[in-house]
């Protein structure tokens, strides 16, 4: 990843107590029991609110320093949360992932190994299990693709907003403006509510593949932006050996340009996003809802972005991999701080939300809760994370490697990330390194051992 992206200005393992609470966010009513101790809220539990996108690269912010798009509202939930910087999906594929993240469970676990299969029905929901045991109010509005494509009516654990029913940039404003209206109309005095609320883009950039010789031609469509157009990434033409399911690149674009057009209007899309998590998260401070709501913005998948040569999804590389996470409430979570040292992914949504609904979560949920990260108290971490891609695929990331591996394919990758962040050499075959496969292979062996895939659950 760039350079800003694997940086921290401050290591969350290190935040003390005394930074935590000159930051202000043990104020708004919060009382400590101790030094360490988690926040005692004498409130209600409070609203919890999903924003999910599909398709966006984990840089894909200003905020994180990325020159060639504006993110205000994005920014300003950095700005007052935690940005975690080593975020990864469990899935690079859209119905795969939001699976985990609905469930705190594995796609293997789930049954959903590819797009638009539905959640084995024994494994609870967000809205199943925080309506039932947390007496949340449940909503959902926009993209559900599990296995359809937009949230139906009757939908198990949610309420469903209503929204346009068209693809991103034909609907995510009214998926933005029915999630306004919810929170400007809903009783202050109701109980706490759980809200998703999930955006199509900036997915709409595959479309930009259907139709190339149209939507990317050959000659510029715009001449005024020829200057303004990214430049290509250092790792564009990148392709380290492994599995021959990575592929190598797409082959699509015959020119730079093109290249560089299609970034274009990639991250137009994403301010596309940005304007509409912004009207979300106004209606959200002008009902003053807003500090008794943990806010959580992510997304399913990455996006190839011309890394490796790739464009959409589907790759083992951080391209793909890697998504934004951003977790906010103020006088709850600490305020401005970019964690770059704890792995996390989107199975932890689950754990974080249970906790901070004081429920458990359900059984056999394979993520953890963020929330001692998030009020800056120390606590003994992971030290990997099993990520699955194109079903018989997985990745074991450590603090220093990444390991890539197919069921039915004898090669391998081993990617060094601090030395070699853009993941550009294939270091598995170095005799130096044969302990360090062997201890990634390990590490999966346990991992798998732990799931309880859907088929064996008859």
């Amino acid at each position: 990843m760039p350079e800003h992206c694997r940086s921290t200005p401050r290591d969350a393992r290190a935040i003390t107590r005394r930074e935590f609470v000159k930051a202000g966010a043990l104020g708004l009513g919060a009382m400590a029991a101790g030094p360490g101790a988690p926040a005692v809220h004498a409130q209600r539990p409070p609203n919890l609110l999903l924003i999910l996108c599909d398709q966006m690269n984990l840089d894909a912010m200003s905020a994180l320093g990325q020159t060639h798009l504006r993110t205000p509202n994005l920014d300003r939930l950095a700005a007052r949360g935690v940005t975690f910087i080593q975020s990864h999906s469990t899935n690079p594929v859209c119905s795969p992932a939001r699976s985990s993240v609905l469930t705190g469970r594995m796609p293997v676990e789930t049954g959903v190994i590819h797009n638009d299969l539905p959640i084995r029905p024994d494994l609870p929901n967000l809205g199943q299990w925080l309506g039932d045991r947390g007496g949340y109010e449940t909503v959902y509005c926009g993209k559900w693709h599990l296995p359809q494509g937009y949230a139906p009516p009757g939908l198990a654990g949610f309420r469903v907003l209503p929204t346009g029913g068209g693809q991103g940039a034909g609907d995510d404003g009214f998926v933005s403006r029915s999630c306004e209206a919810y929170l400007r109309n809903r009783s202050m005095n109701s109980g706490p509510f759980l809200m998703v609320a999930s955006f199509m883009q900036p997915h709409d950039i595959c479309y930009w593949m259907i139709h190339p010789e149209t939507l990317v031609p050959e000659r510029l469509p715009l001449r005024h932006i020829a200057d303004r157009l990214p430049e290509l990434p250092p790792n564009h033409a990148s392709r380290p050996p492994g599995p021959q399911r990575i592929g190598n690149g797409y082959a699509g674009f015959k020119m730079a340009l093109q290249w560089r057009y299609y970034l274009y209007c990639y991250y137009r899309m994403v301010e596309m996003l940005d304007a509409d998590v912004g009207r979300v998260l106004d209606a959200l401070q002008e009902t003053g809802q807003a500090e008794n709501t943990v806010v959580v913005f992510t997304s399913d998948h990455g996006e190839g972005a011309g890394r490796h040569g790739n464009v959409q999804k589907w790759h083992p590389y951080d391209e793909s991999m890697k998504v934004p996470m951003l977790w906010s409430c103020p006088g709850q979570v600490a305020e401005g701080l970019r964690d770059g040292t704890h792995l996390v992914s989107g199975l932890d949504v689950m754990s974080t939300f249970c906790d901070y609904a004081s429920i458990g979560a359900p059984d056999g949920v394979k993520g953890r809760s963020l929330r001692p990260l998030l009020e800056g108290r120390q606590v003994t971490w992971r030290d990997h994370l099993v990520c699955e891609w194109k079903e018989q695929g997985r990745i074991v990331r450590t603090e220093r490697y990444k390991y890539v591996m197919v069921e039915d394919d004898p090669a391998e990758q081993l990617f060094d990330m601090q030395a070699d962040p853009w993941e550009m050499n294939n270091r598995v075959a170095e005799p130096a390194l044969a302990g360090t496969v062997a201890e990634h292979r390990r590490l999966l062996a346990e991992w798998n051992s732990r799931m309880d895939p859907a088929l064996a659950a008859g």
